[in-house]
């Protein structure tokens, strides 16, 4: 039976949600200790909220795109292949 493969180790995995929420924990710090008005934190906080996401968004994006030329190229590859076999017949 075939054990499943990840593409990342467990310790790459914990290092990059380990930084992910360090580094949130002091972006909310800073939002706390910021001498402005509550105007002024929401807004900083719903940037930060909107870039966060955004580039979760993006490394999806970006990370299908790759896996999808990867599989066209494969799939292109088996055709051209084919026709190179059956023209050689």
């Amino acid at each position: 039976m075939k054990r499943k493969a990840y593409r990342n180790s467990p310790a790459f995995v914990l290092l990059a949600w380990g930084a992910f929420l360090a580094f949130l924990a002091l972006m909310i710090i800073g939002l706390i200790t910021l001498k402005e008005p509550l105007m002024v934190k929401g807004y900083y906080f719903m940037a930060s909220i909107g870039l966060v996401s955004s580039a979760f968004t993006v490394a999806k994006v970006v990370r299908d795109n790759q896996e999808d030329e990867e599989r066209y190229n494969q799939m292109f590859r088996a055709v051209d292949m084919d026709r190179d076999q059956t023209s050689q017949e």
